[in-house]
């Protein structure tokens, strides 16, 4: 694993560049004019060179350094395109170019968790990876019983690296502060760190995707391939063919793109309903298009737990922001964690922040486009201190929850798809539908 620097030293060494020092230099920058500049432009120039390092630094670094970088989302949207380009482009490398484990390391790996007659379990096992993503990678072989199967398999010390991160990133409270001064950075890093751990047990995972495919069995829009076996290190299910979401995204027509986009917010909406869980990472690379017309979905290494399904004052709370009430909006998200007690807030910019996450559940057809998306971003790429991004914080229980809602906009953006996406939110999501009898929401 030449791409996966795991000894503890060399990762800290990493980490150690990032540049704590700029959070005290942003402070006396501030009620000041230096070289002619006001304190504003200052405090925004040590941001932005803050911003570059940090997300250099998260780049390199493959494990949950780069988990913590996708995850920050909002942090993302809310700086310039050169800023977070060239970190885009190292994780896409990091994602798309990891190296296959050996033949012998895979070998050892199979033995260690299947034991050392592990190829009676199959009729035949393919050495060449089919796939391979940061902590694992995945085989196609044919199970003793005669079934296509994919076999995933955890890179050794794949767990140890990413959790290792986590002890160095807690340094890093204070410079998101500076970025960042309404999040609760701990707090995120806290709920992250469980996130992956539950991620690295493929026990968990193969019970989460087990649930999903009974759920789902026989479905008319989706099928989840159903676990065969598994151990630590090892998952075995079920193969699937079907047409990536990237080919769609790519050359599809605009009837395939518009099919897979509303299945693809059926499945993120109508989940926590039906399993009690949300897929968390709706990445093209975990759908498929099935010959048959349904949606095929892989991986639930992330999942997001949710019993009672989407909390209940998510719906309300966009239907209010609908109806025009940004007092109660703003109160509401207050009660939820999203804003903190010693924060204050502009509700025409709060008003204006929320509006695109908003927009397509306010009509009762939108066409997600990257113009559309690219508009969006331009709104919110300011780093001044009184940028509304900046004052937000992210409750741990909605971390997942807009993980999720932040990529899947992406993805229908990149297909470009037109549907009724209104109907699945009336449909799915608790507190939206403005039924007389539903429950008002309460503030206070």
């Amino acid at each position: 694993m030449s791409d996966l620097p795991r000894r503890a030293v060399t990762r800290s060494a990493k980490l150690a560049t990032l540049p704590l020092s700029f959070a005290g230099r942003a402070v006396l920058g501030l009620g000041k004019r230096i070289g002619g500049k006001s304190a504003e432009l200052v405090a925004q120039e040590v941001q932005q060179r803050t911003a570059e390092q940090v997300f250099k630094v998260l780049g390199e670094l493959k494990g949950g350094a780069m988990k913590l970088g996708q995850a920050l989302s909002i942090f993302e949207a809310a700086l310039p395109q050169e800023v977070v380009g060239p970190y885009r482009a190292t994780l896409t490398k990091l994602q798309d170019a990891a190296p296959p484990l050996p033949v012998s390391t895979v070998h050892k790996v199979l033995a260690e968790q299947l034991g050392d007659g592990w190829r009676e379990h199959f009729l035949s096992f393919d050495d060449q990876p089919t796939a391979a993503a940061s902590i694992g990678q995945v085989h196609k072989a044919v199970w003793h019983d005669g079934r296509e199967v994919a076999v995933k398999i955890q890179y050794p010390g794949a767990g140890k690296a990413l959790l290792g991160d986590f002890a160095q990133l807690a340094r890093l409270g204070k410079l998101f502060g500076v970025l960042l001064p309404g999040l609760d950075m701990k707090a995120v890093l806290g709920e992250l760190k469980e996130r992956i751990a539950e991620e690295l047990d493929y026990f968990k995972e193969a019970e989460a995707q087990h649930a999903f495919a009974l759920e789902f069995n026989g479905d008319p829009d989706f099928h989840v391939p159903d676990v065969v076996a598994a151990n630590e290190m090892v998952l075995v299910s079920e193969w699937m063919e079907g047409t990536p979401l990237s080919r769609i995204i790519a050359g599809g027509t605009q009837e395939e793109r518009d099919r897979a986009g509303l299945l693809f917010v059926r499945f993120l909406f109508c989940s926590p309903a039906r399993v009690g869980m949300l897929h968390a990472d709706p990445h093209p690379g975990n759908f498929r298009m099935l010959a048959n017309g349904k949606l095929g979905v892989l991986d639930f290494g992330a999942v997001n737990r949710l019993p009672g399904g989407y909390p209940k004052a998510f719906g309300q709370l966009t239907r209010i922001f609908n109806q025009g009430d940004m007092a109660t909006v703003t109160a509401g998200l207050r009660q939820e964690g999203f804003i903190r007690q010693d924060i204050e807030i502009d509700p025409d910019a709060l008003r204006a922040f929320l509006a695109p996450y908003v927009e397509p559940t306010a009509v009762e057809e939108f066409t997600f486009s990257r113009e559309w998306l690219q508009a969006q971003a331009a709104s919110v790429t300011d780093l001044r201190p009184t940028n509304v991004i900046r004052q937000l914080n992210l409750p741990t229980s909605y971390v997942l929850i807009h993980r999720v809602h932040a990529a899947g906009i992406g993805v229908l953006c990149q297909l470009g798809a037109t549907a009724r996406f209104r109907d699945e939110v009336i449909r799915w999501v608790p507190g939206f539908s403005d039924d007389p009898d539903d429950e008002p929401l309460a503030i206070g």
